[in-house]
């Protein structure tokens, strides 16, 4: 599945979701949650609803097109109404990667709630919902942070714990697209030395956690080739409903198989129009004999 269809159009998208402003999923109207976010007067208020009734148009809309609101205000009121993780303009800024989290409502996020179902559904086959699923590719850059990043946030948004590690211990950097702190994480735990809380939960986000790889190790295949990486695996995919492992480039040694054969799971990356069938074929071929099960294959143009 391609995950990458072009820049979203925010003010369409913030347009055609207002139309569902009446009532929705929460206590109180999306024009009661913009009155009070954006502290609209009582005046301003009755100019909205007059040019409402002239225009045969929602609240939000009206609100857009009086200036009185923007788009993005439309998307974080339905967001609040529907109880739904969306970031804050400071936080996109951060993490400008987090697309299902940025701009839930565009064709990327849509796409990656297309693999989320796909995932779920084939997990599901096997009886394997609790076990974690590895992200694997086979060269640096093919995306692989990227598409496990954006896929713990959209299994988070289905409202199950979600728990999202970064197992790449010779390049890691998952601290950095969530904005973490990167000084403990997977390799101290994994060397029985972390002190302290290593599991650190998203803010914005309620059900997603995420694991840092913490400092990169002189001998990283030691390390996740040693039981206690299983038994970790094992433990968290008790904890929590779904557990996304994000792994090293195979180009750089077996991290890659080694992962995918503890999580049990495995989804494949690869890069349009720049990764190589040989070496797909390698890395399915590694996984072969393993108990490492390809749950599915993306291609992606980030």
């Amino acid at each position: 599945m391609n995950t990458d269809k072009g820049a979203p159009d925010l003010n369409k998208a913030a347009g055609a979701a207002s139309l569902n402003d009446a009532h929705g999923g929460g206590d109180r109207t999306l024009g009661e949650i913009i009155r009070d976010t954006r502290n609209l007067s009582a005046e301003q208020v009755e100019k909205i609803l007059a040019h409402q009734r002239a225009k045969h148009l929602r609240f939000g809309e009206a609100a857009i097109a009086l200036g009185y609101v923007s788009a993005d205000d439309v998307l974080a009121a339905l967001a609040q109404q529907f109880n739904y993780p969306y970031a804050t303009p400071e936080r996109r800024n951060l993490s400008p990667e987090l697309v299902a989290l940025n701009q839930p409502f565009s064709v990327q996020a849509e796409a990656f709630r297309g693999v989320r179902s796909q995932v779920v559904m084939r997990t599901a086959e096997e009886g394997q919902v609790r076990h974690a699923i590895a992200v694997i590719s086979p060269s640096r850059g093919d995306g692989r942070s990227f598409v496990a990043a954006n896929l713990a946030v959209v299994l988070a948004q289905l409202g199950g714990r979600t728990l999202l590690v970064d197992a790449d211990l010779r390049g890691p950097r998952q601290h950095s697209i969530f904005g973490l702190d990167a000084a403990t994480g997977l390799s101290r735990i994994l060397v029985g030395r972390a002190g302290g809380q290593v599991i650190q939960q998203i803010a914005g986000v309620p059900n997603l956690y995420v694991l840092p790889a913490g400092a990169p190790p002189p001998n990283p295949l030691e390390l996740i080739e040693r039981p206690a990486f299983a038994l970790l695996l094992r433990e968290m995919a008790s904890k929590f409903d779904h557990v996304v492992v994000d792994t090293s480039a195979a180009e750089y040694g077996a991290d890659a198989a080694v992962t995918a054969a503890r999580c049990g799971n495995t989804l494949m990356v690869a890069r349009n129009g720049r990764s190589r069938l040989d070496a797909l074929q390698a890395l399915a071929q590694s996984l072969s004999g393993s108990a490492a099960r390809v749950v599915g294959v993306i291609t992606n143009d980030h």
